[in-house]
């Protein structure tokens, strides 16, 4: 059986990494040559838009899904005629779309924060009148790991901001002074089967995320984010690995953004969990058996971005799990992450603390 990806990034490579054990094979569909999934499993390479390329891609595959999400849904929607796609692009369409996630968190109640559109400097005027300062404004469309957006601390950061941003659809959003950040992953399959992964607690540098934990105990919090994300999983008919990201204030959760598909903080699981979040995509969408999400032991992932450490020195530390994406080095890109597990939390923070820290000083 062959499964369809579109896009050949460091997602989709660990996706058939998990797959071929199952006895899958893969073929990706990816604009740039050299890709990280190219380097395992055969490649279409051209335009996400090229109707004859996504024409084969549908014809060679028994189903499809995707690594990124800001891929043409319309070319989803092309392929969607001929083979079957998930998931379902309807919450493809809402992840693409800041101000969608919004309404959609807002009809499902799940707490989210203040928020305009912005389409003019007058609307952004209007909103920060009604929002008030400091805020963000955030391209709708596009923007990830910090990309697209802008922190307004003051009246006069107004015009700079919209001079950066504006021409494209905006939203303006209020800054939210939280406390940490932490991420639900839920699958789900075509047979209705779901379930959730331990929450995961994650640090931010300018937008990227450098280093997860989980599972993160924190009881209460972990159980609003599983209702959350179940009740998303369950308006979209979902089918395969899902992610939501939130700050949390004050012991309380606010949904920030929707990722409908395997996602970075859930890298972990790989060596954390009993099943991956990558196999258990693959079983979701084949409406296989979902695997077990436990955690085994207590994990902490670490991005490697710019350039990557001496592999010697990396694996000559006890434990610890390398993952090479092959691409070629460039400041702020992920390169690859290292993944680490103890027998208590305390071990995992104290060390995944030192190990971070070491990285950034190019210590190791």
């Amino acid at each position: 059986m062959t499964v369809g990806i579109v896009g050949a990034g460091q997602l989709g490579r660990m996706l058939a990494l998990a797959g071929y054990p199952l006895g899958l094979d893969f073929l990706f569909l990816d604009k740039d040559p050299g890709t990280p999934g190219g380097q395992l499993a055969p490649q279409l390479s051209g335009g996400f838009t090229d109707p004859a390329l996504l024409d084969e891609l549908a014809r060679r595959c028994e189903v499809v899904t995707f690594d990124w999400e800001n891929i043409p849904v319309e070319s989803l929607h092309h392929i969607a005629q001929r083979t079957r796609i998930a998931p379902p692009l309807a919450a493809l369409a809402t992840a693409q779309d800041r101000l969608e996630e919004k309404k959609l968190f807002a009809q499902l109640r799940i707490p989210t924060n203040t928020h305009a559109a912005v389409d003019t400097l007058a609307d952004l005027t209007a909103a920060v009148a009604k929002i008030g300062l400091p805020g963000v404004l955030k391209s709708r469309r596009l923007g990830y790991d910090g990309k697209g957006q802008a922190v307004l601390r003051k009246a006069a950061d107004l015009q700079a901001a919209w001079d950066s941003l504006g021409g494209q659809p905006l939203i303006y959003e209020e800054f939210v002074p939280f406390d940490y950040e932490v991420s639900i992953i839920g699958v789900r399959s075509t047979t209705g089967e779901t379930a959730t992964y331990p929450l995961n607690r994650n640090l931010h540098r300018e937008g990227v995320l450098r280093l997860t934990r989980a599972p993160w105990h924190a009881p209460v919090v972990e159980a609003a984010a599983k209702r959350y994300i179940r009740k998303v999983m369950a308006h979209f008919d979902y089918v395969g690995v899902l992610t939501i990201e939130f700050f949390v204030r004050r012991g309380k959760l606010i949904a920030n953004e929707m990722a409908p598909r395997v996602h970075n903080s859930g890298h972990w699981t790989i060596e954390g969990a009993v099943t991956s979040q990558f196999e258990n995509h693959l079983r979701a969408i084949l409406g296989l058996p979902l695997g077990d999400t436990s955690a085994i032991g207590h994990s902490a992932m670490v991005n490697l971005l710019g350039d990557m450490p001496a592999r010697a020195a990396l694996l000559a530390e006890k434990g610890l799990f390398l993952h090479d994406y092959g691409k070629a080095p460039r400041p702020g890109r992920k390169l690859g992450h290292l993944t680490l597990t103890e027998t208590t939390a305390r071990r995992r923070d104290l060390r995944s603390a030192a190990l971070l820290k070491r990285i950034d000083s190019r210590k190791i």
